[in-house]
């Protein structure tokens, strides 16, 4: 994978020249991250701003600005932005997520914005509180039905991810169980660690050093295959249960308006800089996903995942308000 994505962003280096000189900020570029500092977005965000930061000639600053499912204030600040190339987001998958739960959405998810660069996407491992009774997942759902309503999952808010996941491991098991919705990926880890929760289905990238440092405890990775940063903890379809499938994936956009050379110019920035921080990504287990282009490309990504998450939030009986 790591191989065809240095392929695929060697062959947009003719372009990514082109783009590049046809755009340069005149100031510094505000990257907001609509999650608390912490969490995968946000470092997968700030990795990406010093390279990018480099081949564009100006520093990216990057602004955490919580609140709101699924991210919805600080998507909405990029909605209104001024389409001038300095101002982006960098987000999750929640940014699908959030038409599922908002029934009157400030802004649209894919008509107000360009697509910059499908950074990757980071498989998620379910992690719990190492004093928790339990040593694996079977334990951990007897434990849940033997104790309805009694316990807590940790999401990084409605609509996240960290939400996502934690939904599909309650649907796929039928429990009795809600989320405590904290604000960021951060935070929602510091929940599981204290005990106030029970378990969160966070991406590698952020479990990643409490798992190592011993905070917390991982039980499954959620799909088909382990993960190389975590080759001792199993996948859920090796522990029987494949419905238990999900991925955060992480992206960058401008507001729509943004002229179509500035967004060529970001897009040919980050591919570059995705190669250049390759080693990086990786030991955040960030997975390239080459397929993914272009800006239409991108978006087309984005409403295509915007109904398989619709879909897996009615299954879990959530319905947008």
């Amino acid at each position: 994978m790591q191989r065809r994505t240095l392929l695929a962003s060697a062959g947009l280096m003719p372009f990514a020249a082109a783009a590049q000189a046809s755009w340069r900020p005149e100031r510094p570029i505000r990257v907001v991250v609509p999650f608390a500092p912490g969490g995968t977005t946000d470092v997968v965000a700030r990795i990406m701003a010093e390279p990018v930061a480099q081949i564009l000639g100006q520093p990216l600053v990057v602004e955490n600005r919580p609140g709101g499912a699924a991210g919805l204030v600080g998507t909405d600040f990029v909605a209104k932005a001024a389409p001038d190339g300095h101002t982006i987001i960098v987000h999750s998958n929640g940014h699908a997520i959030a038409p599922a739960l908002v029934a009157r959405m400030p802004f649209d998810p894919v008509a107000d914005f360009a697509g910059v660069s499908m950074i990757g996407r980071v498989p998620q491992v379910l992690c719990i509180n190492p004093r928790l009774p339990v040593s694996n997942l079977a334990e951990l759902v007897a434990l849940i039905r033997a104790n309805p309503g009694r316990y807590h999952f940790a999401s990084a808010g409605i609509g996240t991810a960290v939400h996502l996941g934690g939904e599909m491991f309650r649907a796929v098991n039928q429990l009795d169980i809600a989320p405590v919705h904290y604000r960021g990926g951060g935070p929602a880890m510091q929940g599981v660690i204290t005990g106030d929760a029970i378990f969160t289905v966070d991406p590698i990238a952020s479990a990643l050093g409490h798992v190592r440092g011993g905070n917390v405890r991982a039980l499954v990775v959620a799909g088909a295959q382990r993960a190389p940063t975590l080759p001792e903890v199993p996948s859920a379809a090796e522990l029987g249960m494949p419905e238990f499938a999900v991925d955060a994936w992480i992206i960058a956009m401008a507001p729509a308006r943004t002229p179509p050379h500035i967004v060529a110019a970001l897009n040919a920035a980050y591919a570059t800089a995705q190669r250049q921080a390759a080693q990086r990504l990786a030991e955040q287990a960030v997975i390239g996903m080459p397929e993914l282009q272009t800006p239409e490309q991108i978006m087309g990504f984005v409403r295509s995942d915007m109904a398989r998450y619709a879909g897996v939030m009615r299954g879990a009986g959530i319905t947008p308000e």
